[in-house]
């Protein structure tokens, strides 16, 4: 007797300790026993109490608290727990909504009670609600039948478990998953999806770099290896459009086009576009490269570190709370502590005839010549996730990107000293914060506010001269997107939008001897309605969607309308035909006044259309696909037809009669692309061929017509890929016909004035080009659950010297004419390690 009144006196005597808030009594207690508690805010408000032993059970601790307050607390299996008032139980009616396929919670499924109040399920399926408010209510969820529940005779006071079955269709889409490399697959809309955390392998890639990763698609290709000059049809790399969480990215490459400045442990999902775009994406006239590192379900805490033969990163995610997260990540080149044989072949690719490059080769060369130079770059990024209530969610992305060029040379000859002091920077910063509401299951709102700023600086100290030269050119972009969805019904959904988009540009150069000086500042306000329908009808097997862009541009006083169009038809189970369309503008653009600006390295800058000399780009594209699969086979064929309008001379990088001559014009691309694939158990083949007829069309020029200084009329790509567990090797070749050149007719060289003269522009062309690359990656797993991964890679395995761009200059020592090529990467080795948590 005695042992039971003790007993039940170290229950409820807790008068040690003092009171807390309600709310953190019941958060410790779901720490401690890991269950979760389900109440309304009217029922804890304000309460206070002191919280009972932590020695206690759970089920003592409910009894303790159902004793000090005027509530009732209902067990369910040890992992929920409802909280009522006494006098409220049996009116309350609750329940948890699971789907009966996979058992797991509905999160957001629509409940409709009959006075038309509409409440949602938590993240763990539950609801509930006054008994006197339905004596019927609906439940409702896309992608599941809906279920009608009547009230009459259930039990109040245990809470209903609730199944509903998933909506099923009779025919199934083709399933696209592992096109060229496991974690690429090809979307609905016609689109190229890209998921990083699944990516396998690829010759020459180790990591899953975006835009390296991109240039394997048919159609895309880099001429220079550059991922800062990717060319999609027969385009420039300032026509694409690449969005890193909706911010607009105005630099892409770190070492100055060698490495994507997107870190590749880090992204979610990446979308390309090549045709159809969604109307949504503007300011672009070739492709659109969207980059979202918002994961689609929720994901565990994690943590990872790697290095390279060129950069170091980390990578990690921590959640705050059960609706909210961080994650971070940081990569810096290892140049600053030692050369490697990646760096030295990077660096020999990059400086190749530039200016910096020059000064060893100039008068002075072999005498007393002296060289330093520093070389780096680093990223960051950071995200902020949170959840607020059932409907609400904010998101904050920033991003940081920096390269830094430091280079002093010298050098003595006949007591005549010279030297040169260089700076070179470029840099991207942007941030960007959404706001996304679902406002029920059918009506969503999307909100986005970013900035992006761009700077590329080179300063120039000629030492012995006292002379100081600056070029710089900047970019400050400002923008608000509003998109509404809306979803009609299971097979119709309805998007709308606004955006405003503000860019100012500068232009700077000052030289202090001679005395110069000139800055150019340049604004543009544009503003755009976007309206896009879409049907999806498994069963007729039938995609359309469709929209139009109508655009404002305030300086003009101008309006543009940009129709787009996807349309997929399911002719059977197993071959698809896709039409994709659209029309685009750009106003924004990258030229080249002088080859040797920011010493030739990173010579292009931006600029703003001016409606003039400097025209709106516009395009027109139209595509025809065919798509099959069966019995792991795969099959696409796509011809196109691209034609953009309102091209600059200076925005195209010639180097002969044509570099100096300011016109505008267009060019017009007809293509086919080709793939083939075949998967067998492990092992994955395939091949690609890509065919263009790229031509220019200078209308007020004595050669009007000829071929554009991007094409390539014939590229073939072939790669074998072996997976097995943790082990993966990949083998893979590209050959391509050299791009266009121009070879001079005869030399006309006059002392006082050396010239060339050239024939028709783009007459030959470079050799063939031809690489052999390899990769191949291993990865392990300690007891402890840490994974281990090593990787390595070699490009151009047989070192083949292959040619990427000649052109011809008068050289004023020699007084003749020389040919002047640029070349690909030779051997180029890489070894990576990574350890994730």
């Amino acid at each position: 007797m005695f042992y039971i009144f003790f007993y039940v006196l170290n229950i409820f005597a807790q008068g040690e300790g003092k009171t807390m808030p309600f709310k953190k009594i019941i958060i410790d207690i779901e720490k401690q026993h890991q269950v979760s508690f389900n109440y309304t805010e009217d029922n804890v408000a304000g309460l206070q109490l002191i919280p009972p032993k932590k020695s206690l059970s759970l089920e003592q601790k409910l009894q303790y608290l159902a004793k000090e307050t005027n509530l009732s607390f209902e067990n369910i299996g040890n992992q929920f727990i409802n909280i009522y008032k006494k006098e409220d139980v049996s009116k309350i009616i609750c329940a948890y909504v699971f789907s009966s396929a996979d058992r797991k919670p509905i999160e957001n499924a629509n409940i409709s009670l009959n006075n038309k109040t509409q409440i949602a399920t938590n993240s763990r399926g539950y609801f509930e609600f006054k008994k006197e408010d339905a004596a019927v209510f609906l439940i409702s969820h896309i992608g599941f039948i809906t279920k009608r529940i009547a009230i009459d005779n259930l039990d109040s006071k245990n809470c209903l478990q609730i199944t509903l079955d998933p909506e099923i269709t009779e025919l199934e889409e083709i399933k696209t998953n592992a096109i060229l490399a496991s974690g690429i697959s090809k979307s609905k809309d016609g689109s190229f999806e890209i998921k990083p955390k699944k990516f396998g392998i690829l010759p020459g890639l180790i990591e899953a770099d975006a835009l390296q990763t991109m240039q394997q698609i048919p159609g895309v290709n880099s001429l220079d290896e550059s991922v800062s000059s990717i060319n999609v049809r027969g385009g420039t790399h300032d026509q694409n459009l690449f969005l890193w969480n909706g911010i607009r990215m105005y630099q892409t490459g770190h070492f100055f086009g060698l490495i994507s400045v997107f870190n590749p442990n880090l992204a979610h999902t990446i979308s390309i576009y090549k045709n159809g775009s969604s109307a949504f994406f503007g300011e672009s006239v070739s492709s659109v490269v969207a980059i979202s590192s918002t994961p689609e379900t929720t994901e565990k805490n994690s943590f990872s570190a790697g290095i390279n033969m060129i950069n170091a990163d980390i990578y990690g995610k921590y959640n705050l709370s059960k609706k909210s997260y961080i994650e971070i990540s940081a990569r810096k080149s290892i140049t600053d502590f030692v050369e490697t044989p990646t760096y030295k072949e990077y660096f020999n690719k990059v400086y190749q005839n530039t200016t910096i490059n020059d000064f060893s080769q100039n008068q002075y060369q072999n005498i007393d010549y002296k060289s330093d130079k520093k070389f780096g770059f680093y990223d960051a990024t950071l995200k902020f996730v949170q959840k607020i209530g059932l409907k609400d969610q904010l998101v904050l992305d920033l991003i940081t990107i920096k390269d830094n060029l430091q280079v002093f040379q010298s050098a003595t000859t006949y007591n005549a000293y010279k030297a040169e002091d260089n700076n070179l920077r470029q840099q991207n910063y942007g941030g960007n914060l959404s706001w996304k509401r679902d406002w029920n299951e059918f009506n969503t709102t999307k909100v986005n506010i970013y900035n992006s700023s761009y700077e590329l600086l080179a300063n120039q100290n000629i030492t012995t001269e006292n002379q100081i030269a600056v070029q710089e050119n900047t970019v400050n972009n400002n923008g608000l997107n509003i998109e509404n969805n809306h979803i009609i019904n299971s097979k119709f959904s309805f998007n709308d939008g606004y955006q405003f988009d503000e860019i100012g540009v500068t232009n700077l150069e000052q030289v202090n001897t001679p005395e110069f000086y000139r800055k150019v500042k340049d604004v543009l306000r544009t503003h755009a309605l976007i309206f896009e329908g879409k049907y999806n009808d498994t069963l007729s097997r039938v995609y359309f969607k469709v929209g139009t862009r109508i655009n404002y541009i305030e300086k003009f006083k101008k309006f543009i309308v940009e129709p787009r169009i996807q349309f997929i038809y399911g002719i059977n189970k197993t071959l698809n035909l896709e039409v994709l369309g659209e029309l685009k503008s750009q106003n924004t653009q990258q030229i080249i006044d002088l080859q040797k600006d920011y010493f030739g390295i990173e010579k292009r800058r931006w600029i703003i259309a001016d409606n003039s000399s400097i025209p709106i780009e516009r395009s027109r594209q139209v595509s025809v696909n065919l798509f099959y699969k069966k019995n792991d086979w795969l099959l696409d064929i796509e011809n196109f037809y691209k034609r953009v309008n309102g091209i600059t001379t200076a925005s195209q990088g010639f180097q002969n009669q044509l570099e100096f001559v300011r016109m505008t014009g267009d060019y017009e691309v007809l293509g086919t692309e080709f793939l083939i694939q075949k998967k067998i158990n492990h092992f994955l083949t395939w091949l690609s061929y890509t065919y263009n007829n790229n031509n220019y069309h200078f209308s007020n020029y004595e050669f009007p017509i000829f071929p554009n200084n991007f094409e390539l009329t014939h590229t073939v790509s072939w790669a074998g890929i072996y997976e097995k567990n943790n082990f993966k090797i990949a083998l893979g070749t590209k050959w391509s016909s050299g791009r266009p050149k121009t070879t001079p007719e005869n030399s006309q060289i006059d002392v006082s004035n050396p010239a060339l003269v050239y024939n028709k522009p783009n007459n030959a062309n470079l050799n063939i080009f031809s690489q052999i690359n390899f990769s191949s990656t291993y990865k392990w797993q300690s007891a402890n659950g840490i994974q281990y991964k090593l990787g390595i890679s070699i490009l151009n395995i047989l070192n083949r010297k292959n040619a990427i761009s000649e052109f011809y200059r008068v050289n004023s020592f020699t007084n003749s004419v020389e040919e002047v090529e640029t070349f690909a990467l030779q051997r180029t080795p890489n070894v990576s390690f990574r350890v994730s948590l």
